[in-house]
This record gives structure tokens, C-alpha cells and sequence, in this order.
């Protein structure tokens, strides 16, 4: 079931293709080589191949060029000038599959000193003196980004190539380089390919990375389920998300990416798509969706009629919702506890005095800004002070004009000074140290509370807001005061 078969020739931006189960045994023999400080042998990357002329080696240099050495006042320049270059090389490297493998030129003095993998290589009790070094797994531009931060302290990183860098800089434990491609990975982190990052962070043994994975997958769930980078995940990671407990995803949706992954699984393997193929490459991941934590429509309409239940459970699970004398299911019954919102309460008090706040259309709209990734769900409105009244709201999200998020929704005010809850489709993504923009424009009784004493930084945990007044605003909500009281969101 968790065969993976070679993938087609379209990839997923970040996710370097490969045969998943080969990648997980190579993970074993690179922790095995830090050990023992011999080189691995592991699975191709079969990304977008460079160009002859992105790994063709330097013009070398001569000594027709009077004093050379003279031109370079430092260590690093003149290691930096024999980069990829055949002046004094020792040492060459065939890299990559051996059809379309680059020779590339080195120098052994200048690896060992930055790699003990290298070392061991050239120096160590077991060095080989070959002439070529044949390394079939590694993509050659994802190599030579290895060498020039070992010969030029210079880290060159792409977004097609960093995965490939880092099982480089793993490979030969270079550790400073590997944590440049970590950090990298982390800031280009989206629910587009938190997936596909999810399962490489756990096949490079990478928790930092695979905990912030896990924080937008939690958080933006349903975007990252419907991601075409969910299909492409190893069945390992497929079970640990299906078996996730803070999952914040209807199970209709869960399921359904469930059964685009076992689509994706079957192509891999060979396999006509039909619902039995499916069940079979799902195999026990299949009972780690809550079935019966669907509503009874969603599991009528979707579910029920994938074919991938069999007439008894489908049988089973109708009577579950239905019947007194309920029968015993395979699936989990109770739903999954998601993500718990907070919320950041901008005033101290509210008010309904005779200057009460009044919409007509106008915008009420407020800066803020964290000091860490969170993502926000959505706001707490004010509501009528003039009895109860239903509110029509436009909400929005921006950064420096774009908007990133809008929804119109309904609510209804009990004519309380309470605050009202309005929800973003999906959550959205908030980056630290950056302000953005929330408005929202109201449509319902005229008369509403307000807010009164603002402030303008609050802490909740381990996340600091700052508020500033915003230039869109036109209903004079600011920082001391007005609409949009509450953020709510996930940390």
C-alpha cells in the first residue's frame, strides 16, 4: 500500500519527484553514515535538470595571468576563484543519473576541511583514490550549491532546487548549509505545500520544520487537503494526517482528499482507478476518517456514493444515524477536536450613548500586525443597541492593497453588548512583522455599540498585536475606538 511507483513528469513546486520508498530507506543509510562518516547511496531527485551551462566548470585559470593570487586579498576569494574550476582539481564527481550525469571538478583539501563525509572520503581509514566519483542521487545544481558554500561560504538557494540541496547538505552533514535550506523552506511555507513538506521534513528528520507544517496544515486544513500536493505525499504521511486530532476540516472534505490521494496512489501503481483499487491502496488509513462525524447529508451525498464503502458499511453506518439499537462501526464516531480559536479584544469598554455608531455603508477598518506566524478566522463585531437585528457584513483582509481574504455573511445581533462572530472562508495566513489590514463594512439597523478605550499593543500568549490607525478607515473606527473589537484566530 505504500509502494510508490515513479511519478509523471508534472511536480509539485517545492517537492523534488521521486520513488518515496526509496527516499525512506536512503533517510536510514544517511543517519547510518553520520556514524560511521561513510557516503550513502540513495534515490535520484528527478527535478528539472540544469543546464549544461548552469554546471559546465569555469574557464580555468592559468598561469599566463601574472600573479593571480596577488588579485585575491583573501582566503575566501582565492577558494572562491577554484569553485567548480579544473585549475589544481583533484578530484571529479559524475552527478546525477548516469544518462545525463555533469562532471564536475574539485578539490579534496578544500571538502574535507567542510564536510567529515568528504573527509572519510579522501582521507579517512577507508579513502578511495578514484579518478571520478560516480553520485547518482543528487541533482547536480543541488550539488554545486553545496560546493559553493564549501568553497565560497556563499548560500545560493532556488525554490526548485532546495530539497535537493538540503538531502545534499545532509548527505554530506553539512550542517550550516542545511539549516539555511530549512529556514528557507519555512518562510516559502504555505497550505499549497505544507504537505508535501510535511512528508520530506519527516523523511529528513527536520521537526522544527515539520512542526510548522503541522501549524498550517491544523490551521488552513481544508486548503491543504484539497492541495495537489496532498496526492503526492508517502502513505506514512497519509495516515498521520488522516489521523490527526486538530485537523480544522469538515470530514466530508478529509474523505474526499483521501480518495484523490488513493486516485493519485493508483496511477503511481499501475492500477485502473476504479472504488476497489481505491479502498485496497488506502488500506487502513481508510479507517482513520471519522465517516460517522459527517452530517447525514454530507454522507448521503458524498460517502455513500464513492464506492469505496462496502454495501455493509455503507448499511451499517445509515443505520448508525438513523437507527436506537446502533451497530458497532470501524470508523471513529467522535469528531476531531480541531483547532480552539482565540480571540484578541482590543478595548476595555463599550458604549451606546447618544453618539452611537452608525454604518450608512461607510468602512470601519484597523492596522495590526504579530510578532509571530498565526492565522486568522475571522472578527468580533458589535451589533444593534437598539433591540435585537440581523446585520449583513463584507469583511476583509489586506497587505499593502492586496486583498487576501473577503467574505460577506450574515449574523444576528441580540442587542446585547456582546460581540458577534464573523468567519474568512479559510483561515488566513498572518507573517509576522508586517501590518495588515482588517475591514469590514456593515449593512443593518443604524444604532450599534461601540468600542471605547483601545489599545494599541496587547500580548495573548506567546503573540503580541500592535494596532495602528488605517487610511481606509471612513467610519472613524481607530485605535481608541469604534467597530471590528475582537481578532479571532489560530496560533
Amino acid at each position: 500500500m505504500g509502494d510508490r511507483r515513479e511519478e509523471s513528469n508534472e511536480q509539485v513546486p517545492g517537492k523534488p519527484a521521486g520513488v518515496v520508498q526509496q527516499q525512506q530507506a536512503a533517510a536510514a543509510q544517511v543517519r547510518a553514515a553520520r556514524a560511521q562518516q561513510q557516503e550513502p547511496a540513495v534515490p535520484t531527485f528527478h527535478q528539472k535538470q540544469s543546464s549544461a551551462a548552469a554546471v559546465a566548470p569555469a574557464p580555468p585559470v592559468t598561469t599566463d595571468v601574472p600573479n593571480w593570487q596577488g588579485l585575491k586579498a583573501s582566503v575566501r576569494e582565492r577558494n572562491a576563484l577554484m569553485f567548480n574550476n579544473e585549475l589544481m582539481s583533484d578530484v571529479h564527481f559524475l552527478v546525477g543519473p548516469p544518462k545525463a550525469a555533469k562532471r564536475i571538478p574539485a578539490h579534496k583539501y578544500v571538502l574535507a576541511t567542510g564536510s567529515t563525509v568528504f573527509y572519510a572520503m579522501f582521507f579517512g581509514g577507508l579513502a578511495e583514490n578514484k579518478a571520478d566519483i560516480e553520485i547518482p542521487d543528487v541533482e547536480p545544481q543541488a550539488f554545486l550549491a553545496m560546493l559553493k558554500y564549501l568553497y565560497c561560504d556563499e548560500i545560493d538557494l532556488e525554490p526548485d532546487t532546495v530539497l535537493a540541496t538540503l538531502y545534499s547538505a545532509k548527505k554530506y552533514i553539512v550542517p550550516h548549509l542545511a539549516k539555511a535550506c530549512v529556514t528557507f523552506l519555512e518562510t516559502s511555507l504555505s497550505a499549497r505545500n505544507a504537505c508535501v513538506l510535511l512528508s520530506q521534513s519527516r523523511l529528513f528528520e527536520e521537526p522544527e520544520l515539520m512542526q510548522r507544517c503541522w501549524q498550517v496544515i491544523d490551521a488552513q486544513a481544508e486548503l491543504a487537503l484539497n492541495s495537489e500536493g496532498f496526492t503526492e505525499i508517502d502513505y506514512e504521511t497519509l495516515e498521520t494526517v488522516l489521523g490527526r486530532e486538530s485537523l480544522n476540516a469538515k470530514e466530508i472534505v478529509i474523505f474526499d482528499a483521501a480518495a484523490r490521494w488513493a486516485e493519485a496512489e493508483c496511477r503511481r501503481q499501475n492500477l485502473q482507478a476504479n472504488a476497489n483499487n481505491k479502498r485496497r491502496v488506502l488500506g487502513r488509513a481508510l479507517y482513520l476518517i471519522r465517516v460517522p462525524a459527517m452530517s447525514l447529508e454530507e454522507y448521503a451525498n458524498g460517502a455513500a456514493q464513492s464506492g469505496i464503502l462496502t454495501l455493509q458499511e455503507t448499511a451499517d453506518i445509515f443505520l448508525y444515524y438513523t437507527a436506537r439499537n446502533k451497530p458497532v462501526l470501524d470508523f471513529p464516531l467522535v469528531p476531531r477536536t480541531g483547532m480552539k480559536p482565540e480571540r484578541c479584544h482590543r478595548f476595555q469598554s463599550s458604549a451606546y450613548r447618544s453618539n452611537q455608531w452608525r454604518y450608512r455603508g461607510r468602512c470601519d477598518s484597523i492596522q495590526f500586525a504579530v510578532d509571530k506566524r498565526i492565522f486568522m478566522a475571522g472578527f468580533g463585531l458589535y451589533g444593534s443597541s437598539s433591540g435585537a437585528a440581523d446585520y449583513t457584513v463584507k469583511i476583509e483582509i489586506k497587505q499593502s492593497g492586496k486583498v487576501l481574504a473577503e467574505n460577506t455573511v450574515k449574523f444576528f445581533s441580540d442587542g446585547s453588548s456582546n460581540t458577534f462572530p464573523v468567519w474568512f472562508k479559510h483561515p488566513v495566513q498572518i507573517d509576522p512583522d508586517t501590518f495588515y489590514t482588517a475591514s469590514a463594512i456593515l449593512d443593518g439597523a443604524e444604532l450599534s455599540y461601540f468600542g471605547q478605550e483601545g489599545v494599541s499593543e496587547i500580548t495573548l500568549g506567546s503573540v503580541t498585536f500592535q494596532f495602528q490607525c488605517s487610511s481606509e478607515s471612513t467610519n472613524g473606527t481607530g485605535v481608541q475606538g469604534g467597530q471590528i473589537p475582537e481578532l479571532i484566530f489560530y496560533a
